[in-house]
């Protein structure tokens, strides 16, 4: 794929950027998400202007935007306008594979672009004035709403971290053994390859009938 460009992040709540891409070229972004957990993006592209030298607004550029599980199945594959939001929820916690590309087929001679983008996770994600609105909030029950986003994130996060741990801790285990095997199979080799030697050389001793 041509300009396949990855960029690995460790997962955070919140991150923003802006990084540029030819009009053909793919960008992806590999994020650590806990299961269950919601992730909005919000992004905007702009096109280099060679006369300007800058760049602009220009709304026919679309934006497609999709997203893989750690076991590689797509949870999302939508094509944007050139600014939006987009949003998915991970249900197998691990690393998620988000790339970003524009619809556009070489139109302006392979111009560059500019992609602004923003991605959020766990109650970062939330849009808690429109909860608010939605469900007839006042102050205090939106910030115990707030509160209890956060410790359920927190909770989350934990969680995810045991995964790994116990992930680690199996691959440990597997490579350990596989070290062990493979040194006694060295061995096993070692003493093999001594003892044809030593009956080798008493045959050509004995040939020689030097003893």
């Amino acid at each position: 794929m041509r300009g396949l460009a990855v960029l690995l992040a460790v997962f955070s709540t919140s991150s923003a950027l802006y990084f540029h891409i030819a009009e053909t070229e793919r960008k992806c972004f590999i994020e650590e998400i806990p299961d269950e957990t919601m992730v909005t993006g919000n992004y905007k592209v702009q096109l280099y202007d060679p006369n300007t030298k800058g760049y602009g607004d220009y709304p026919n550029i679309g934006m497609h935007v999709e997203v893989k599980d750690p076991e590689e199945k797509v949870i999302l594959s939508k094509l944007y306008t050139s600014e939006g939001k987009f949003t998915f929820t991970s249900h197998t916690p691990g690393e998620h594979v988000i790339c970003l590309y524009s619809n556009s087929t070489a139109w302006f001679s392979g111009a560059q672009l500019r992609v602004h983008l923003d991605i959020q996770a766990g109650e970062h994600a939330q849009d808690y004035q429109q909860i608010a609105a939605k469900d007839k909030l006042n102050e205090l029950q939106l910030r115990i709403r707030q509160l209890l986003d956060q410790v359920d994130q927190i909770t989350k996060e934990q969680n995810y971290q045991r995964y790994r741990e116990e992930r680690f801790r199996a691959t440990s285990e597997s490579t350990n053994q596989r070290v062990l095997w493979w040194s006694i199979g060295q061995t096993l080799v070692l003493l093999l390859t001594g003892a044809w030697q030593m009956r080798h050389l008493k045959g050509f001793f004995e040939a020689k009938k030097l003893v």
